[in-house]
């Protein structure tokens, strides 16, 4: 068993990834020497780069340092990568993103958050409400936090909130004293097979909670009742049948107001400054969690009402009277369902467009259906090509297997060139439009590239 402490140089394969670039922040920011390599140059390595950490973009042995006393690579390496091949022949110790997590978490109070979807949200909630608080937390999130620009802190206090992803069942090397379940839907069918043996992982996460442990699950899950753990409370944005809910809800210029039920506790007018109904759902399971830790009422609210968001979980890009564009991480039907139902009920006027960028060839083979049926909920759609990730290519799957399932007839396939073109067209033809536009960027794959060009094409126009 490697000992973390002993290690002094640690390189990392797939380092702009978003939980390893974490994992970089933690070993770089306890003295260790660290490097990496990643595919493609993003913000993310920038900024890694800025912190004084190497990162290169080729997959080139001359590159890949022969001293370095542990290697962390992620699973959505390929497995023929030059490097991961010569790193494995030559008996250097590995481990995957997920063992180093399980074991610098081994003996600290851990706060797990685990689902489908919502989980980096409400991740990113109790870390900021713990740290705005002063209450104090390690932090392993699965996106950036935009109160602080990044998805890695630390403390002196033993305590670590991760985020719990259950690709590659990484989830299950965790040791949780809290831990959250916000979804269980189908997904990551390539690992898992089939929807009972994902949700069978899932309940053996729950499994895992230490003694005198409490889970906080959604209302209403499937196999919610074979989840057991030695406290469990459920949570869900309005049916007073849960546990943990949101009540007197009120809207005022974008901001929500409301209050909190947890069992026989109350905390009233709340106020959360970022959109969709969703997220009350998500702040509220972070909201018990914080009252759980004994933290008092006035900082948790303060807390919320500081929150920023998560950079691409309903972040605003722009946002005005002519033009509201939304861009967000969805990559999932139910993510895209939260997204839009979110957004409309926020600017309900407007015209609604999204352009959507499917994720892994397997996601779109497996839930078309259910992608073509939410993206109908838009006024129009624009589909890029399908983001390939970890992927090759299958036979007859494509972005137009989406379309076809589509009864919207306002639909266009297009590459990232012509989206662009299309963008610069729209924007210059709206001038008359009272009812104003609503835009939505969705997507896990490399749209996030496209945000800012978008941006400039319509300040421009």
């Amino acid at each position: 068993m490697i000992e973390i402490k002993d290690i002094r140089k640690v390189y990392f394969i797939g380092i702009g990834g978003i939980g390893m670039s974490a994992l970089a922040r933690y070993f770089n920011f306890h003295g260790k020497e660290v490097s990496g390599y990643d595919k493609t140059e993003t913000p993310l390595t920038k900024q890694l780069v800025n912190e004084g950490i190497p990162v290169h973009y080729e997959d080139n042995l001359q590159l890949a340092p022969k001293d370095a006393q542990l290697i962390v690579y992620t699973p959505a390496v390929p497995k023929n990568h030059t490097e991961l091949l010569y790193y494995q022949q030559n008996n250097y110790p590995l481990m995957k993103r997920s063992e180093v997590l399980g074991a610098i978490t081994r003996s600290s109070f851990n706060i797990c958050v685990a689902g489908t979807h919502g989980k980096t949200t409400i991740t990113t909630m109790v870390a900021h409400i713990l740290r705005h608080s002063e209450y104090g937390c390690n932090a392993f999130l699965g996106g950036i936090a935009v109160n602080y620009n990044s998805n890695y802190w630390s403390h002196e206090r033993d305590v670590c909130v991760v985020e719990a992803d259950e690709y590659d069942r990484s989830f299950l090397r965790l040791s949780p004293d809290v831990a959250v379940i916000s979804a269980m839907d189908p997904d990551h069918l390539d690992i898992y097979g089939t929807t009972a043996a994902m949700e069978e992982a899932f309940i053996e996460f729950a499994g895992k909670i230490k003694p005198n442990g409490l889970l906080i699950s959604k209302y209403g899950l499937p196999r919610g009742k074979e989840l057991k753990a030695p406290n469990h409370y459920t949570y869900h944005l309005q049916n007073t049948q849960a546990d943990i809910y949101a009540g007197n809800i009120q809207m005022q210029h974008g901001t929500y107001v409301f209050d909190v039920q947890v069992k026989d506790w109350r905390l009233t007018n709340v106020v959360l400054n970022m959109g969709g109904l969703h997220n009350i759902e998500n702040v509220i399971a972070a909201i018990a969690i914080a009252h759980r830790l004994g933290i008092e009422d006035e900082k948790i609210k303060a807390a919320v009402e500081a929150f920023r968001g998560v950079r691409r979980r309903f972040e605003y890009v722009i946002k005005n009277r002519e033009v509201t564009f939304v861009d967000d991480y969805a990559h999932h039907p139910e993510e895209l369902r939260a997204l839009i139902t979110g957004a409309r009920g926020l600017f309900g006027d407007m015209k609604c467009t999204v352009i959507f960028q499917p994720h892994l060839f397997t996601r779109t083979r497996d839930l078309a259906k259910e992608f073509a049926e939410v993206l109908d909920m838009a006024d129009e759609v624009v589909l890029l090509p399908i983001y390939p990730a970890r992927e090759l290519p299958i036979e007859g799957v494509t972005s137009n297997t989406i379309q076809e399932k589509m009864t919207n007839q306002h639909v266009q396939i297009m590459t990232k060139e012509l989206l662009l073109q299309w963008i610069k067209d729209k924007a210059g033809s709206r001038t008359n439009d009272n009812k104003g536009w609503l835009l939505i960027t969705a997507g896990a794959g490399d749209i996030d590239t496209l945000v800012q060009p978008i941006k400039q094409i319509i300040e421009k126009k």
